[in-house]
């Protein structure tokens, strides 16, 4: 029969398999013990014990979802973190790079896990010091992914707050940021060579021909399974010769065949050149075969009559190859969208479209990674003298063989029917403005006690997280800077209530010490929990020899087994009882009576204290 422990772990994968199915989110590759802590967390601040209460509260509340996700997804990073691997980075590994591609040959970058953007706006600045702005600007491409949909959005926007630039060097801050309000920004020309996008290392197709691939302090939230899966896939991704860059509490072991080490100290390897053995990711093979003559001209035919069907298509519509160039624009694209015939083959990052009045380049990348059509809904496009709404679709197209050959744009006018929801929700605003008037001071009362209860739970914090591996004590580490603020109220309180203690303990040894007569607490498991002076005068045994040592196995003057079932049935019937006279030897070995007296104790869940003291008639013969 299984334990409770059994039990538990049942239910906490019954929770996973909710939570895939629900928001599909895969945590099954992550470490148990990781998961069991962060989710306990969260569920001592919403007040749930058991997993399938919490999983009750999942499906009766949405916003929870997100809540959770945050607490185990923990964003903690910052630009140029452990500058002692950037420097390695910057004046080693980026040079050696450089010097084996040609000079214009694009660098590929990958940043997995990229979080809130630091990682990825540093390694923009790292390769724009090592090439220039311009060079960079033409040959550098950054990926930055991560499973966190709200981190990425902050990534998308580039903007940080002061303290979040303060570790940047000043030179650094003034040629890449610029102030915009109480923020900062990233240079928008080097923003555009930062594609970022929603990807799953355990599961999702790798970005692949990369020359850099960083991945800091994220592999260590994976089991061992996960993480042998996600290096195969790390190993697919990176060109011979490339580059992987992973965090100090990861390593590569055992697989020196596909990796050799650049610097161990800092987590640097480089691909090996040809395919070693081992386990590797592979992507579906492509078959081709030679086409007749009369094949060719069927399909030279063939290709005519689509493109005249999609130049005369209703919207517009533009198609990109595997490598993101432009390979068709319709006429309604050209007319609509001001492209020309002459945009077919530039890359399309270059074009304004990109970019504006959206930015679809992010969005493109997503959708060749999730391999599904994405949809992005009335989009606000402002012409000369109008303002026009478009719903934007990106459809991902694969070959025969499964792998992505190209992405269609199309583009459809949504501003009639925008433009009447428009009034009718400001219709619908006017009517409830008298409602939401008479709520407004109930709501602001409601936030502000939200707010109050969202201090008081952040408050809260465990100390058991310190003891871990030395992958649990990095994550650990990052939790701890997260809730800085929330341990140092916790250590404040925990330093008066140890001062308490030690107040207390003081006061109680002062009393025991006092008391003349030998004084021995037992716990309800029957071992010695305290043993004071009187006790060692009369028998000799000092108190370090006997604590948490069972009182009936200790052998000195007293026949303690005489006493066995007067101590069993104080601790039953909860009343006191004695004294009870036994012939004991003393310390000195002198025979004496010993007068026992036994008192029940509520203290730890029970016990019994013992009281004992030579008897008077003896002492007075």
């Amino acid at each position: 029969m299984g334990g409770p422990q059994d039990a538990d772990d049942e239910a906490l994968e019954e929770l996973l398999g909710f939570i895939r199915e629900a928001r599909g989110f895969d945590f099954t590759g992550y470490k148990r013990s990781t998961l069991a802590r962060r989710i306990h967390k969260r569920m001592n601040d919403v007040g749930i014990r058991s997993y399938p209460d919490y999983q009750d509260l999942l499906e009766t509340d949405a916003d929870e979802f997100s809540a959770l996700f945050n607490t185990i997804l923990i964003n903690v990073t910052s630009f140029f973190r452990d500058p002692e691997a950037w420097t390695l980075l910057q004046h080693e590994v980026v040079p050696e790079l450089l010097g084996t591609l040609d000079p214009e040959q694009e660098i590929r970058v990958w940043s997995a896990g990229c979080s809130s953007g630091e990682e990825a706006y540093s390694l923009a600045m790292m390769f724009s010091e090592a090439l220039g702005i311009e060079e960079c600007l033409r040959r550098v491409k950054i990926y930055a992914t991560d499973v966190d949909e709200e981190a990425l959005r902050e990534a998308r926007s580039g903007l940080y707050t002061p303290k979040a630039l303060e570790s940047l060097p000043s030179d650094l801050r003034e040629k890449y940021f610029e102030q915009n309000s109480a923020q900062f920004s990233f240079r928008l020309d080097l923003r555009r060579r930062v594609i970022f996008g929603r990807h799953d290392i355990t599961r999702d197709a790798p970005i692949s021909r990369l020359d850099l691939l960083v991945c800091r302090n994220t592999m260590m939230y994976f089991n061992v399974e996960a993480q042998t899966q996600i290096v195969d896939r790390f190993h697919f991704a990176l060109r011979p010769g490339g580059f992987l860059f992973l965090g100090k509490a990861e390593m590569l072991l055992n697989d020196s065949e596909r990796f050799e080490v650049v610097n161990m100290r800092q987590r640097v390897f480089r691909r090996r050149a040809g395919n070693s053995k081992g386990p590797a990711y592979h992507p579906a093979p492509v078959k081709l075969r030679a086409a007749t003559g009369t094949e060719v001209h069927s399909v030279a035919r063939t290709r005519q009559l689509r493109d005249l069907a999609l130049d005369a298509g209703p919207t517009p519509l533009i198609a990109l190859d595997a490598d993101g160039t432009v390979v068709a624009v319709n006429s309604q694209a050209r007319i609509q969208l001001g492209l020309t015939t002459s945009d077919i083959g530039r890359p399309f990052q270059d074009l304004e479209v990109s970019y504006r009045p959206v930015e679809l380049r992010s969005l493109i990348d997503q959708s060749t990674h999730e391999r599904r059509t994405l949809r992005v809904n009335r989009v606000e496009r402002r012409g000369a003298e109008d303002v026009q709404y478009c719903d934007i679709l990106i459809q991902p197209l694969s070959g025969p063989s499964g792998l992505h050959v190209a992405t269609v744009i199309s583009f459809t006018d949504v501003t009639v029917a925008t433009q009447l929801k428009a009034e009718v929700k400001r219709v619908r605003e006017e009517l409830e403005t008298a409602y939401e008037e008479l709520q407004s001071t109930n709501e602001e009362l409601e936030t502000t006690n939200e707010e109050l209860q969202s201090s008081i739970e952040e408050l809260e914090t465990t100390n058991e997280e310190l003891q871990s591996t030395n992958e649990e004590l990095e994550t650990t580490n990052e939790e701890l800077q997260s809730g800085n603020e929330e341990l140092e109220t916790m250590n404040e309180e925990m330093r008066i209530r140890t001062d308490e203690l030690d107040e207390a303990r003081a006061f109680l040894e002062a009393v025991l010490t006092s008391i003349a007569a030998g004084v021995v607490v037992l716990g309800k498991d029957l071992k010695v929990k305290s043993w004071n002076r009187g006790a060692v005068d009369l028998w000799g045994l000092r108190a370090d020899e006997v604590l948490d040592r069972p009182f009936f196995d200790l052998d000195f003057g007293l026949p303690t087994q005489e006493l066995r079932s007067v101590v069993e049935r104080c601790m039953e019937t909860r009343e006191r009882s004695g004294p009870l006279g036994v012939e004991a030897l003393s310390r000195i070995g002198r025979p004496i009576t010993c007068d026992v007296f036994f008192s029940p104790f509520g203290g730890n869940h029970g016990g019994v204290v013992l009281m004992m003291e030579e008897s008077r008639n003896n002492t007075s013969s």
